[in-house]
């Protein structure tokens, strides 16, 4: 299948498509920084610098789009599907609208929290658009850390197909169960301690491109095992989305800092799930799952499904992933380039937890404060 890419960032679509025997034809994407990583990595790729301008797409089977989430994401602006940023999709229908030859899909990606953000007006938008345009739909939110990343990175999906049911590509049976309970390592996020730690068992929180100051904000991990805490560096960031190390490394040769690398990173689709849904649409006969056993619900749901004169449906998955999902532990991942947890670090997010009305595990608590004692002991030796 040819693929035209809009809102390419460093190209998660673009590489797990691939993997997947697909080829990509076009690329669009205005970031000078991620015009450089996919310059790089992509030879003889056709690269339009603004999807505002272009005026039409080459004959293309798939168009993917994973869509600016600033205007739709729990951590960003939430000013919703009208946001300067995540409005930007009305693009994708224009360009579909034009089509001599509609595609036989379109693959759109972006934060989970759009489902729900101003009772789901956004993603209610979208399938409309599509609908309009004669595809069926729909969308799923499918999580990396099932696809053999130890990430949490929750993202909806929403497919939409001319001339097949996108339920069948999207679902392929209930999941297995989840694994350990009382993991080895947590990761959280340090730059929070109000509203949220991003609390997660056996994996890292969501990298995110950077803080609402437009600052890097790594995630850390906490070790049970040795009572220390560190981070990943960038190089590990950019496995844990499943591009191979160094994928960024352009940016860094264009005299650019490592926190454009971090915000890169943060904004892409992650690969292994680009590319199961890329095998699961080169299946060339699928066998239509059992939607009928599935418990109809809105409350929440992360599955949904409907068309050009359909009944919308919409249910809730246990697990966000393939029937048979991949588990990797941090404690399996192999990091390269972590660095310590920093005492500053450490002792604001401590200060921040502790006068919060959040509860975390105490032996947490414990740790992280005897980490910060630690460090003074280590600084008054060096004195």
């Amino acid at each position: 299948m040819r693929v035209c890419s809009l809102f390419s960032g460093i190209g998660g679509f673009e590489v797990g498509l691939r993997r997947a025997g697909f080829d990509v034809v076009l690329a669009c994407e205005n970031d000078p920084a991620a015009v450089a990583v996919l310059s790089n990595r992509f030879s003889n790729l056709s690269i339009h610098r603004n999807v505002e301008t272009l005026s039409s797409l080459p004959n293309c089977d798939l168009v993917t789009a994973g869509w600016p989430c600033q205007d739709l994401s729990q951590a960003g602006a939430v000013a919703g599907h009208e946001g300067s940023r995540s409005g930007l999709v009305k693009h994708v229908f224009r360009l579909l609208g034009r089509a001599r030859k509609k595609p036989a899909y379109i693959l759109l990606e972006n934060v989970a929290f759009s489902l729900h953000l101003h009772r789901g007006v956004a993603i209610r938008e979208v399938t409309k658009n599509l609908e309009d345009l004669g595809y069926n739909w729909a969308y799923r939110v499918l999580d990396t850390q099932y696809f053999g990343l130890p990430q949490r990175r929750r993202r909806v999906f929403i497919l939409g197909a001319l001339h097949e049911k996108p339920e069948a590509v999207l679902f392929d049976g209930n999941a297995e169960s989840s694994n350990s309970d009382h993991p080895l390592q947590v990761g959280f996020y340090w730059t929070e301690g109000n509203r949220g730690v991003g609390w997660t068992p056996n994996a890292v929180p969501p990298l995110k491109g950077g803080s609402g100051l437009s600052i890097p904000s790594p995630p850390a991990i906490w070790d049970r095992s040795t009572k220390t805490f560190f981070s990943p560096g960038v190089r590990d960031a950019e496995r844990l989305q499943g591009f191979r190390r160094g994928w960024t490394s352009s940016v860094v040769a264009a005299g650019l800092h490592d926190r454009v690398r971090w915000r890169l990173i943060g904004n892409a689709v992650s690969v292994p799930v680009a590319s199961w849904i890329g095998q699961r649409l080169a299946s060339p006969r699928r066998k239509s799952p059992d939607l009928h056993e599935l418990t109809r619900t809105q409350r929440r749901a992360n599955f949904g499904w409907g068309g050009p004169g359909s009944q919308v449906v919409e249910t809730h998955l246990s697990i966000e992933g393939p029937r048979k999902p991949k588990f990797s532990s941090i404690a399996e991942f192999g990091f390269e380039d972590a660095t310590p947890l920093s005492k500053r670090a450490a002792a604001g997010f401590l200060q921040r937890l502790v006068s919060s009305p959040l509860r975390v595990e105490d032996e947490f608590i414990k740790d992280l404060a005897a980490y910060c004692d630690r460090y003074d002991l280590i600084e008054d030796r060096a004195a």
